[in-house]
């Protein structure tokens, strides 16, 4: 039959036991009586059906079974000892670092942790740009415009962005004050993959002034498409303070009539920290920095 599971207590009183192999200066030890320990050890002996200990004139010393069961048991209750340590250094770590997931606004949410850590310089920052995990504690999203709440929320912000189109300066709708979608259904578009937040409110915008844009040039970064319009390939849409200045006196922004062409961003914060501090300063500073940006 096989023996009874070894409890932490009994594991540390024996290990006591087996490095004094004196009771009475164990049970000192353990802040124990004598008799509770002695009683612990024989149950122990019992629950294992081997003897532990073996009488030595006054004193007492380990059998082979003993032997064996001490060096078993000293590595897995010292891991056990070191844990609380590691937990706390694990918390400490924790509190450090900042877990960002930007699904929008990269560029300027780069700038902002530019910013930020001079500031501290002793934080840490891991940014990921996967839509499906959940492990953050500030997310940078974007979504069509919607009906904001009465209030704002103590966990996020919203701000709306204006979209421009970026039309090459010697095109003929350089001359215009505004435009409107469906006079450039024919051109070519220049974009982010379809996987991007941005791509898929574009071309939203598109279908909502009649036609599917027609793809001359798309890439997964938006220096790239920045760099595409400016090299007059095509047209293409340009938010109005997240993608900074233009990059060249060559390309117009214009405002587009119609349809209306905003989109907001939303920025979240997860208090899932035993200290969020960190996380409350750092968002308290993306609501300024947001905000700022927007009115340049």
């Amino acid at each position: 039959m096989e023996g009874s599971p070894i409890e932490l207590n009994q594991m540390r009183y024996f290990l006591e036991v087996a490095r004094t192999q004196h009771m009475t200066r164990s049970a000192e030890a353990l802040h124990i009586a004598q008799p509770a320990l002695t009683q612990a050890i024989r149950r122990l002996e019992k629950d294992l059906g081997v003897p532990l200990f073996a009488a030595k004139g006054r004193n007492i010393i380990l059998t082979e079974y003993g032997r064996f069961l001490q060096q078993q048991l000293t590595p897995l209750v010292q891991a056990l000892d070191a844990v609380p340590a590691r937990l706390q250094a694990m918390a400490r770590q924790e509190a450090d670092t900042l877990r960002l997931k930007v699904l929008a606004a990269s560029a300027l949410m780069t700038e902002a942790v530019i910013q930020y850590r001079a500031r501290h310089p002793a934080l840490r920052f891991q940014v990921t740009q996967d839509v499906a995990n959940e492990q953050f504690d500030v997310c940078v999203s974007t979504r069509m415009p919607t009906k904001r709440p009465a209030a704002e929320e103590a966990d996020r912000f919203v701000c709306e962005e204006q979209i421009f189109l970026a039309v090459p300066a010697a095109s003929p709708y350089a001359a215009r004050q505004d435009i409107a979608l469906a006079d450039v259904a024919e051109e070519g578009f220049i974009s982010l993959m379809g996987s991007r937040q941005l791509r898929w409110i574009c071309d939203q915008f598109c279908r909502q002034a009649g036609f599917t844009p027609r793809i001359a040039f798309e890439s997964d970064s938006p220096a790239a498409v920045q760099n595409m319009i400016a090299a007059h390939v095509g047209v293409g849409f340009w938010p109005a303070y997240t993608w900074g200045h233009l990059p060249t006196e060559g390309v117009r922004l214009l405002p587009i009539r119609a349809p209306v062409c905003r989109r907001e961003l939303v920025v979240e914060c997860r208090r899932n920290k035993v200290d969020n501090t960190v996380t409350d300063d750092f968002f308290t500073f993306l609501q300024h920095y947001f905000l700022q940006a927007s009115q340049l």
